[in-house]
């Protein structure tokens, strides 16, 4: 137990004592006209207030990423809480800061824009293939998840809701309104709401655990992993073999560190009234995250009598949402039972909406689209209908793609500000370990991935310190080249 109250001091102190010193690097000037005070046009960029701005943000990077990715990373043990905290304090909230941060600074705009002014052309376009991919994947994954979950539902048994078609229409009928209206019809109006819901099912599905789960982790059980000595056989370190490197980080991606978010940072920059909010909204949001993800890291890792085979049993039977669902329903009785269904269904459909929001957005901004009705439904239409004929992929081969996409965003996204500090001249360490380190990861990945080069799978290690190794040397040379040239001007 105490390992889990650890986890989220930290990730709470982390938010109080390393983020003031985060904003300083990046030279935030609360008297500077906003994106917003300057292309107020009553679509996009409309003003929100910062509460509102940090609800909005805080579920549309989270949906069931910080839910789903921990359970699946609990077969690791208690090692996961370690990875959730210490991958968002100096990888997750640094990565989701600068994103809305440098949108901010740059009129709202998309990454791929804000890649081309940092670096070049070419960056530009890699950046913008990525991020209309992962866009595109999120968006799909957010289609087939709550549909399948909602067309299973035993109340619609024999009803034609049951069809996992009429789930997909609908959730693509909403996700239309929801990337062709302005942000304040639905968005604003709803997204508040559904944002506090998920910190009360958070908050109490926490208290029950901590109350009554017969398998809550200490922190001993941490070097338990690595040394061989468990109390119960939940803790065998790898289960069926699987690596924690590179594999951990990238099964709990939203809650450590995740490239979706950044997709998000525009939405809401182009809302803030002060760039002064951008550490609460956007930092802030992600410490949330993370203290959600260890919540639900607690339940895979605590909250089965059986321990590792009961778990493992119930994912292989119906995946993370079935476990949501016992665990809710299971600890907090009917009312767990209405907001596990909420969980699984209405949060992914906000991530899902707001992903495809982006994509148009991603659009507009790379070819300068005049943002009229007409332009916006000229857009949505394609993209919806491309999207539609990917449900009828397979849904792990879409997964797969979009687990790879994500590392490779994230990691991109802390290249480009560490490239955004090296120009202010601050501290852009606090930027560029964490890419080092998330270069290394994705290289490993990629290198033995069944989707890479599928190299033996104990290549992976050697290869992500070959990477480091070349990346902090470059990043010395860098360094050292910048002072040269400071000092000599």
């Amino acid at each position: 137990m105490l390992i889990f109250f650890v986890s989220i001091a930290i990730l709470i102190l982390g938010y109080k004592f390393y983020s003031p010193f985060v904003e300083k690097q990046a030279g935030i000037n609360p008297n500077a006209v906003t994106p917003q005070e300057r292309f107020s046009e009553g679509v996009d960029y409309v003003a929100i207030s910062p509460v509102k701005a940090f609800l909005i943000q805080f579920l549309n990077v989270a949906g069931v990423g910080p839910i789903f990715g921990p359970i699946l990373g609990a077969v690791y043990g208690p090692v996961a809480l370690v990875w959730i905290v210490i991958g968002n304090i100096i990888g997750g909230a640094v990565h989701d800061y600068f994103s809305g941060v440098m949108s901010i600074k740059e009129d709202g705009k998309s990454l791929p824009e804000i890649a081309g002014h940092y670096y070049n052309v070419v960056f530009k376009g890699v950046m913008l293939v990525f991020t209309a991919m992962l866009l595109f994947f999120v968006g799909v994954v957010f289609i087939m998840s709550p549909a399948g979950l909602l067309s299973n539902l035993s109340y619609f048994e024999g009803t034609f809701l049951a069809g996992n078609t009429f789930w997909v229409l609908v959730i693509l009928a909403y996700y239309f309104l929801a990337t062709l209206l302005p942000i304040d019809k639905i968005i604003t109006k709803l997204y508040p709401a559904f944002g506090v819901l998920m910190i009360v099912m958070t908050t109490l599905i926490a208290g029950a655990l901590l109350l009554d789960a017969p398998n809550l982790p200490q922190v001993a059980d941490i070097f338990a992993y690595f040394d061989g000595h468990h109390e119960h056989d939940f803790l065998t370190p790898n289960p069926d073999g699987v690596p924690i490197w590179p594999l951990l980080f990238l099964t709990i991606t939203c809650g450590a560190i995740s490239g979706f978010h950044s997709t998000q940072a525009p939405i809401i920059a182009r809302c803030l009234t002060n760039e002064k909010y951008v550490r609460p909204v956007y930092y802030g949001a992600m410490m949330c995250e993370g203290i959600v993800a260890c919540v639900w890291a607690l339940a895979g890792i605590a909250a089965f009598p059986g321990g590792y085979v009961e778990l493992k049993a119930m994912l292989a039977q119906g995946g993370p949402g079935l476990v949501v669902n016992h665990i809710a329903t299971g600890y907090l009785g009917v009312f767990g039972g209405v907001m596990a269904i909420l969980a699984v269904a209405v949060f992914p459909i906000t991530s899902g909406d707001t992903a495809f929001r982006s994509l148009r957005l991603t659009i507009v901004d790379a070819f300068s689209i005049p943002q009229s009705l007409r332009n916006r439904m000229l857009l949505s239409v394609p993209i919806l209908t491309i999207a539609y004929f990917m449900t009828l992929l397979d849904f792990s081969l879409i997964w797969r793609y979009f687990a790879f996409s994500n590392m490779l965003l994230s990691t991109s996204v802390l290249w480009l500000a560490t490239k955004y500090l090296f120009d202010r001249g601050t501290l852009h360490w606090i930027a560029s370990i964490p890419a080092v380190i998330g270069t290394s990861m994705t290289v490993a990945y990629i290198a033995t991935a069944g989707i890479g080069l599928n190299l033996p799978v104990e290549y992976s290690k050697p290869i992500g310190v070959i990477v480091a190794v070349i990346g902090l040397i470059g990043l010395v040379m860098a360094h050292n080249k910048q002072r040269l040239i400071r000092s000599n001007s």
